[in-house]
């Protein structure tokens, strides 16, 4: 059955019910992917249907960055398999990489539900989960026993109850309790979902939290011999100013990478809509001019080698496309999966690798 039929099926269930049978569902395929039917080949036509047509794919380059090696362009964003509970059935529809979380040292159940609402006329989601998880030690256990061989990050964030001036613990928990078993940590001072914590973003209360990680990396890459990226991930609603300051700490820090964007507080491009006044974090198509914007800037403000993975707003070969264009050396979706099924993976895929943007140049 393609996804187009079976999407109307899904939207009838609440919006997190919905995503928890998707991912009940993948975790089935996964099983037989493992036992007979997968070694007998029988479930090939299942996944290329799933993946719209993969086999077709065009010839793609792997991508070094961060001194690793992407399979492909296109990633799945944080959010989708908040406790890896999926990542080998996820890793089956053609991605890239795989983003796992938010996680938190502890676990924590996060808003009270109904938590997510869709605004289908305009293919977006509105969440306010509050980053619910089963915490970095279960996560960590999960991850140790992943098949998929992509590139696995993990999106960390400080626990709801913990104050803003002690977040720098929080964050640097994570780290060591994730750093053996990820290929890169993405730190998530942007959510718009849980109190306080984009003040995070401000350059003198984020140096400190990046030196302590920073710090800690250190100590772990000498106990382990292996070297993990720490990126940033950023909120589309910064002003120019206020992004300026950050890009500036972002280039001096040691940070090796930025993902832009986040959620937004924002309903520019869906006032009216329903569900457009529930509190939380937008995302999808709508998203995609601020996105751009951020994504712009920091390309011009980082230079053309420093690494930047895009993300919000991207449903479509031409938004990918778009993205790349800005200066994203990779991208990631999650509210496009919703709307637009597996395929979607395909779609940009093949999109990135047939029209590769010219290099962006820096404004110095």
């Amino acid at each position: 059955m393609s996804y187009r039929l079976l999407r109307p099926l899904l939207f009838l269930a609440e919006s997190e019910q919905a995503h928890a049978w998707a991912l009940e569902a993948l975790r089935r395929i996964e099983r037989l992917g493992s036992g007979t039917l997968h070694r007998a080949g029988a479930l090939a036509p299942l996944l290329s249907t799933l993946r719209g047509g993969a086999d077709a794919l065009p010839p793609e380059t792997p991508v070094e960055l961060l001194g690793l090696r992407f399979p492909n362009r296109v990633g799945l964003a944080a959010g989708f398999d908040k406790d890896a509970t999926c990542v080998d059935g996820l890793g089956g529809l053609g991605f890239g990489f795989i983003e796992v979380g938010t996680v938190t040292p502890r676990p924590q159940s996060g808003q009270p539900k109904p938590r997510v609402f869709r605004l289908a006329a305009a293919e977006a989601l509105i969440n306010r989960m509050g980053f619910p998880n089963d915490g970095a030690a279960r996560v960590a256990e999960r991850l140790m026993r992943r098949k998929y061989s992509g590139i696995v990050g993990a999106n960390i964030g400080k626990n709801a109850d913990t104050p803003l001036e002690r977040a720098v613990d929080d964050y640097v928990a994570c780290l060591e309790m994730l750093y053996a078993v990820v290929d890169y940590v993405a730190v998530n001072i942007s959510s718009p979902n849980t109190a306080g914590l984009r003040d995070l973003q401000d350059a003198e209360r984020l140096a400190p939290i990046l030196a302590a990680l920073l710090e800690c990396r250190e100590r772990l890459e000498k106990r382990s011999s292996r070297h993990v990226p720490l990126l940033v991930k950023l909120s589309p609603d910064l002003s120019d100013a206020a992004l300026a300051a950050c890009t500036n700490l972002l280039r001096s820090s040691g940070i090796d990478g930025v993902i832009a964007t986040n959620s937004t507080v924002s309903r520019q491009y869906v006032s009216g809509l329903p569900n457009a006044n529930e509190a939380g974090g937008l995302s999808g198509a709508p998203l995609r001019h601020l996105s751009l914007h951020v994504v712009r800037q920091l390309r011009q403000r980082l230079g053309p080698k420093f690494p930047i993975i895009g993300v919000g707003g991207i449903h479509n070969a031409q938004t990918a496309t778009e993205m790349r264009v800005a200066g994203a050396d990779l991208v990631q979706v999650y509210t496009a999966l919703v709307y637009e099924g597996p395929r979607i993976v395909t779609d940009l895929r093949r999109a990135l690798a047939l029209a590769p943007p010219k290099p962006v140049a820096a404004a110095f």
